[in-house]
């Protein structure tokens, strides 16, 4: 099958959220299945096209508000692969410092530079004559790529036999801009902008262009494509995705155990295996040592790397920080967000600086031995589409303590189901009602079964032993190609 895969953005080359790991991995995957891959992303200022030997292809006309703009095509291969990936270049729309916003505002035109984008990958296809069986969508930056080739390229044979997969990775972002702007510079039929269409609340919908024009939809999770139809996950769109469930599914995304694993991660300061453990104590060490925190035998170490923000439940951290901080335990924060938040974790450090270790900041070595030298890992989201942290924690024997919710739920069995814990699945610690009492005492049996040698040792070869790499993944994608490229064809 050839199949393009449409991001935003992709790991290596431009980043901002777990969107571009998956676009970064997947197609890996999907190339070792024997199938032909494509990626395409926008190239970014901030690409160093030195750096990743990104070549000139040449050129092309892309019609967009209501004039031509010029796209330049550069190729290069994703890393050790032979895959291609494809930059389109404009210095208009791409020439800038950030992805999608500056200073915490979103570009004002970010309609028309993704509307650009979308058009140009049409455009790019017949430009080098790749015709794509399958384009796989991915949230609302790519998301008039459906609608495109449902209207304006509805007649055009290049794409008789193309289908289209939408994947939403976080629902809560839609890509709402100004009507009448956007279908200026969409050039979209007037039509498209009612109700049962791209209308949401006044707002032209980026995202319900792919939620009601691609063939087959998709999340990041099992239980979260069931969440999200409900009012309390849906953000406004759960009515829709229910008419819609029936092509709706669930994909865990997977992680690159070539970068995640102990055993050979260069980032740590000792490896260790499944087989020969002793290894993470001594992470554990150099871990408390850069937070400045002195090592305290049998005492737990409770490791956080998130963006600080309500979503990632840190209003519930919140009103337990004091109580934490008189248990036998140690916390290492990693990570950047919300100014109450900063505020909040530089005087708990003040205040507990023996046993709070905070680091406003993101730091992609510290965040390697973070999940090497922890014992615990705390991720009580509020809503979690996938989640990559508490995978990740998995490989490296750092126990996950989350809350019942999209991925998280997916992938973590919770330590007092006691007959699972007998057939050697328990991997974590899990509550699901949204507050801080239930988070606390969460935590606390966790750090009650830390304190049971042999049974903490048994749940960190437990979950060391869970498999989430891309493979399953990208198997589980191909099937939902060749779904939606049978319903294309009815």
């Amino acid at each position: 099958m050839n199949i393009l895969i449409a991001s935003s953005e992709v790991v290596p080359f431009a980043k901002t959220g777990g969107l571009a790991d998956v676009a970064g991995a997947l197609p890996k995957e999907i190339k070792k299945l024997k199938h032909d891959v494509v990626v395409v992303m926008p190239c970014y200022k901030t690409i160093d096209k030195n750096k990743f030997k990104l070549e000139l292809v040449g050129n092309f006309d892309v019609q967009i508000a209501g004039g031509i703009e010029k796209a330049d095509l550069y190729k290069t291969k994703l890393d050790k692969t032979t895959v291609p990936v494809y930059f389109i270049a404009n210095p208009k729309y791409f020439d800038r410092d950030h992805l999608y916003q500056e200073s915490g505002e979103d570009y004002i035109d970010n309609d028309e530079r993704f509307a650009f984008f979308d058009r140009a990958i049409l455009e790019m296809c017949k430009y080098l004559d790749y015709k794509p069986e399958l384009i796989h969508c991915n949230d609302w930056q790519t998301a008039l790529v459906p609608v495109y080739l449902k209207t304006l390229y509805l007649n055009d044979p290049f794409y008789t036999n193309t289908a289209t997969l939408f994947t939403i990775h976080n629902l809560a972002y839609q890509g709402l801009f100004e009507p009448k702007k956007a279908l200026q510079v969409t050039q979209l039929p007037a039509e498209v902008f009612s109700y049962e269409k791209l209308e949401f609340w006044g707002k032209f919908s980026f995202i319900k262009g792919g939620l009601i024009y691609a063939d087959l939809l998709n999340t990041v999770s099992d239980m979260y494509s069931k969440e999200i139809q409900t009012e309390e996950y849906g953000c406004g769109l759960q009515g829709l995705l229910s008419t819609r469930s029936a092509d709706l599914y669930g994909v865990i995304n997977g992680i690159d155990y070539s970068v995640w694993d102990p055993k050979a991660d260069p980032n740590i300061k000792e490896n260790y295996s499944l087989q020969k453990l002793e290894g993470k104590e001594i992470n554990k060490k150099e871990l408390l040592k850069q937070y400045g925190l002195k090592y305290k035998e049998n005492t737990p170490v409770i490791g956080v790397i998130s963006r600080l923000a309500d979503q990632k439940g840190f209003d519930l951290i919140a009103e337990i920080i004091d109580q934490l901080m008189q248990k036998n335990l140690q916390i290492v924060i990693l990570g950047t967000g919300e100014p109450k938040y900063h505020q909040l974790f530089a005087s708990i450090a003040e205040k507990y600086p023996a046993k709070a270790g905070i680091a406003l900041k993101y730091d992609a070595m510290l965040a390697q031995l973070i999940y090497a030298g922890s014992d615990m890992f705390l991720m009580p989201s509020r809503y979690e589409p996938c989640g990559l942290g508490q995978l990740i924690s998995l490989k490296y024997g750092t126990i996950p303590i989350v809350r019942e919710t999209g991925g998280l739920a997916d992938t973590i069995v919770d330590y007092d189901l006691v007959d699972v814990f007998e057939a050697d699945k328990a991997n974590g610690f899990m509550f699901l009602d949204y507050n801080s009492e239930k988070l606390l005492e969460k935590i606390e049996r966790a750090v009650e079964v830390y304190a049971d040698e042999k049974a903490w040792k048994k749940l960190m070869k437990n979950a060391m032993k869970y498999d989430f790499s891309w493979k399953a993944s990208a198997i589980k994608y191909m099937e939902l190609y060749f779904c939606a490229l049978g319903k294309k064809q009815g």
